[in-house]
Order: structure tokens, then C-alpha cells, then sequence
């Protein structure tokens, strides 16, 4: 009989040995009635700052003793003996033009991938560079504030989130495509350790290395990539496509899978030109606010903070609404990273923030985010869909213009930003090297200020030992999630009014990180083939 035991609670340091004697206590047998126990869920455990942090674990195991085992949902559960993954649909012989993808991101290549797997032989079209150049492109950028409009942090194979955290955290609860798609991870390169951790995380090096693995996966299974290719117009025909223009030449297809990501802004005015349907949504703007990593690690794990098996800790924090605030909260904290300029297009710039695999720097940062509403951006431009694009371009112009005009970002301590007082310095050791004193209040909208500067200090205080004297804020943070949805049917994926295009991603307003995003790009290539 199978079983999958929840809540094995095991120290930091713990060994398979030790699991195995957990598993027997909880369910009262003796360790030689387990088999073939593994470990599919695990977590970390540090609210009782008197005692070390723990590990939690969720494990299956095959028990074969003589005593029967009680058995209580959520506690000890009867399960089939294999793990059900989800499976792609049975390979397809069904004609027709390859289809194009357009966008190198985690739904372009999962919705790629599903397409090369089951026979269609995908064309996948990224306006970027692969990771190497798009590396070198992005060095240069960051060291002295040349910009490439096409390879930059924004644009190229990877993604937006290829300069990220790497987090594969999620809300979403398609557990199957999600189990698929960090399987893909491991199977390009990721750590096992993936599949188990109940906040999984890579970091921008090791998803640097993964990317051109999965570029081969999709070439090798008949698909093809190209890059530097940037869209700019679809062919329609009787309310079908019919073929899109990459780079001045015409493209024959019948399903074009849109994944151009939550920047591309040239995208949204085409198909707002050619009459796709598309409405605004809430978005959020914000600062990115660092903080020495070491006073994290003391708040979240006490005076457990230097154990080995420890690393950078994070935070998620919150406030609600009151009375002349918003709510707020904390976003893509990047525990031992850095505070990173982003920008794709000249005289425009946002901040993200980045950590590398060991999470080793010595800060850490996290967007403070302030929601907006379709009602702030209704009078912007841009007609009904595009207003929140509009104040996205506002806030970034204003950030550029405060940090001097040279992509440098604009930063002011904490403390001053409270005040009200234009800062004449920032501290000179920080993530960010490119950065220069600036007053934020000359960059964000109102309402955001007015919630940050009542939001921030009473957020903090709920990270023990974190004193808004450390922090320093960057701005401005404007590009947490897409300002526009595009519109599409449910039951096929495809746009309401245009069938054959397969709006997908960050950029078509239904996912939001790296995990969602890939995940939304299988569900679409799956329903295409299932036509």
C-alpha cells in the first residue's frame, strides 16, 4: 500500500535515515515496514524563534506491514502507487502551415515545445538575442547606459525573468503543468531539488544556462528559432490569421501564438490598429526597496541566522488599505541580489531586482507595490485599452529624467523619502552601483507616495531588528505585471475575435511570473492541438 504522510517535521541537517524514522513514528510501524520512500514536498519552518528552524516534509512511501496504518486527510493519505504527471496530447498528423510563436519567453518556449513534441515543427520568432549576446548586451547597459532597444533586459531568449530571481513560486493550481514544466527544468539542467521545494528558486546564472538547452530541445524536435526577428503586423483574413510580418517579411501560418511579453508596448498598438480586442487592468507601481541581507536573515531565523544550511531569507509582507492609503505589498523579494536598471526603449527606466543561484550578495530588495486602477489612467491617452501603458511611459520618463538622462537610477534613503527631504547623498556601499541621489516624489504618482510613506515603516516592522534607517529606495518599479489583457475564449485559448491567434503570457494579462507564464503557454499549445 502507498501512502503519502504529510507533516514529517526533520532538523536542518537532516538525512534519509532520520526521514525514514519520522515516517515510522507517525505512523506508529516499525522502520523496516517502509519502502521506496521519497520526499515530494519540503519547506522551512522558522516562526518559533527559540529553537532552530525545522524542515517540513511531505513524503509517499510503499508500507508493507502487517498492522493497518490510520489514516486522516491532510495527515496520512492512501495514494496510487506511481505519481500522476500530466501528459501531452497523442502526436498529431493533422495538416496545415507551421505555426508561429512569437516571443522567446516561458510561455513561447513551453507552447514551442508542445508544438515540436507533437510533430508541428514550430517557428518561433524573438525580436532579442540569444542568452550569450543578450548577456554582453545587457553587461554593457548595466556598466555604462547604453541601451539596445532589442537585447535588453527586457528583450531577448528567456525573457523578462531571465534577469530575475528565478523564482518558481506560483498561486496558480494546475499542479500537473506544473509538475511538467519544472520536470523540463531538471531535465535542462536545474537542480532536482526543484521538484520538492515549496519555494523553488534558480537565479539568473543558472536560467542563463538552462535556456539554450531548451533552445535545443525545440530545434532538435523539428522546431526552429530565430532571433532578432521582431513582429509588426498580422495578416487577417475573414476574422482569421492567416500570416504575420517578421522583420519586413511575410510569414504564412494559421495559429500564431502571441508571448511577446508585458514590454512590448509596440505590440499593444498594433493590435489595438487592427481592432483586437483588448481591455485595461490593474497593474501597480512602486519602488524597490533594499536593505542589508543580514538583518533579514536575524529577523526571519533569529540567532539560527548562520547555520550552513541556511540561506538568504526572505520576506512577504502586506498592509491594507486605510483611511488616505492604499493597500500594499511586498513583490519578488530577491534575497541576496541586486537592484537592477531595466529599460527597452530611450529616455524610459524601471528597476527589478536580481539574485544569482547562492542568493550570496549582501543585500537584499523587494518591490513595495501600490495597486492602480483602470479609473487612474482613464483620462492618459492611448483610448480605452492602452491608459495604464500611458502612465507606465509617465513614471519611466520621470525616472529618467531624475536619474540624470543615462539610464543611472534614481535612489533616496528611506528616511528622506519619509520626510520629504530631497537627498543629497545615498550611502556609497549598495547592490546598485549605477544609482544617484534623487527625490522620489519627483518620479511616482501621488497616491503611490502617499501609501508608501505610510505603508513602508509600519510593513517593516513586522522583520524584527530591520530599521528604516537601512533601507534605500530605488525607483521607480513599474513593470510588476501587464497594464493590458487581450482578450480570449476560454474553452480554445484563441482571441475573442480572431481565430487562429493565441494570445499567451505576461503580455496577454493572464500569468504573472515565470511558473505561470510557461504553464499558460502548455495549456494553449494543448488546446490547439486538441482542434
Amino acid at each position: 500500500m502507498w501512502l503519502r504522510v504529510h507533516q514529517i517535521v526533520v532538523c536542518l541537517d537532516y538525512t534519509e535515515t532520520e526521514v525514514v524514522g519520522a515516517t515510522a513514528r507517525r505512523l506508529a510501524c516499525r522502520k523496516e515496514d517502509l519502502h521506496d520512500i521519497a520526499v515530494i514536498r519540503r519547506s522551512l519552518d522558522a516562526r518559533q524563534r527559540d529553537r532552530p528552524p525545522r524542515f517540513v516534509l511531505t513524503v509517499d512511501v510503499e508500507y508493507r506491514g502487517a498492522v493497518a496504518v490510520v489514516l486522516a486527510k491532510g495527515r496520512v493519505e492512501k495514494v496510487p502507487p506511481t505519481s500522476v504527471d500530466h501528459h501531452l496530447p497523442v502526436r498529431s498528423t493533422r495538416p496545415g502551415r507551421r505555426p508561429v510563436v512569437i516571443g522567446a519567453g516561458p510561455a513561447g518556449l513551453m507552447a514551442a515545445l508542445v508544438l515540436a513534441e507533437a510533430g508541428f515543427h514550430p517557428r518561433v520568432f524573438e525580436r532579442g538575442l540569444a542568452v550569450e549576446a543578450r548577456r554582453r548586451d545587457v553587461e554593457t547597459f548595466w556598466r555604462r547606459g547604453v541601451l539596445d532597444a532589442e537585447s535588453n533586459v527586457l528583450f531577448g531568449e528567456g525573457g523578462a525573468g531571465l534577469f530575475s530571481d528565478g523564482k518558481l513560486t506560483t498561486r496558480i493550481k494546475d499542479r500537473g503543468r506544473i509538475r511538467r514544466f519544472l520536470q523540463i527544468l531538471v531535465d535542462c539542467g536545474a537542480p532536482s531539488d526543484i521538484l520538492i521545494d515549496a519555494e523553488p528558486h534558480l537565479g539568473s546564472d543558472a536560467l542563463a544556462a538552462i535556456m539554450p538547452v531548451i533552445r535545443d530541445r525545440i530545434q532538435d524536435r523539428g522546431g526552429s528559432i530565430t532571433f532578432g526577428s521582431r513582429m509588426e503586423a498580422l495578416h487577417i483574413e475573414q476574422g482569421a490569421i492567416r500570416g504575420v510580418t517578421v522583420s519586413g517579411t511575410a510569414v504564412d501560418t494559421e495559429a500564431c501564438f502571441l508571448a511577446t511579453g508585458h514590454s512590448a508596448r509596440d505590440v499593444y498598438e498594433m493590435l489595438a490598429s487592427a481592432g483586437v480586442p483588448l481591455e485595461p487592468k490593474p497593474f501597480a507601481i512602486g519602488v524597490r526597496l533594499e536593505i542589508p541581507q543580514h538583518r533579514i536573515d536575524i529577523a526571519q531565523y533569529g540567532r539560527y541566522a548562520d547555520h550552513p544550511r541556511l540561506r538568504g531569507a526572505s520576506f512577504r509582507l502586506t498592509r491594507r488599505p486605510e483611511e488616505g492609503a492604499r493597500s500594499c505589498y511586498s513583490f519578488c523579494m530577491c534575497p541576496g541580489g541586486t537592484v537592477i536598471a531595466c529599460a527597452s526603449s530611450e529616455e524610459m527606466l524601471t528597476t527589478n531586482g536580481m539574485s544569482l543561484s547562492k542568493r550570496a550578495d549582501p543585500f537584499g530588495n523587494a518591490a513595495f507595490l501600490v495597486p492602480v486602477r483602470p479609473a487612474d489612467f482613464a483620462d492618459m491617452g492611448g483610448g480605452p485599452s492602452l491608459g495604464g501603458v500611458r502612465l507606465q511611459q509617465r513614471t519611466e520618463r520621470a525616472a529618467f529624467r531624475a536619474g540624470g538622462g543615462d539610464f543611472t537610477v534614481p535612489a533616496q534613503p528611506l528616511t528622506a523619502f519619509l520626510a520629504g527631504e530631497r537627498p543629497r547623498e545615498i550611502p556609497e556601499v549598495r547592490s546598485c552601483t549605477r544609482a544617484i541621489a534623487a527625490d522620489l516624489t519627483d518620479v511616482l504618482p501621488p497616491f503611490v507616495t502617499d501609501t508608501l510613506r505610510m505603508a513602508i515603516p509600519r510593513m517593516l516592522r513586522d522583520l524584527r531588528g530591520v530599521r528604516v534607517e537601512d533601507a534605500l529606495l530605488y525607483g521607480a518599479e513599474t513593470r510588476s505585471s501587464s497594464p493590458v489583457r487581450v482578450l480570449r475564449r476560454e474553452e480554445s485559448g484563441s482571441s475573442v475575435d480572431l481565430d487562429g491567434l493565441y494570445p499567451i503570457g505576461e503580455g496577454a494579462g493572464y500569468a504573472g511570473g515565470i511558473v505561470s507564464s510557461a504553464v499558460d503557454g502548455l495549456r494553449a499549445a494543448e488546446q490547439f492541438l486538441q482542434l
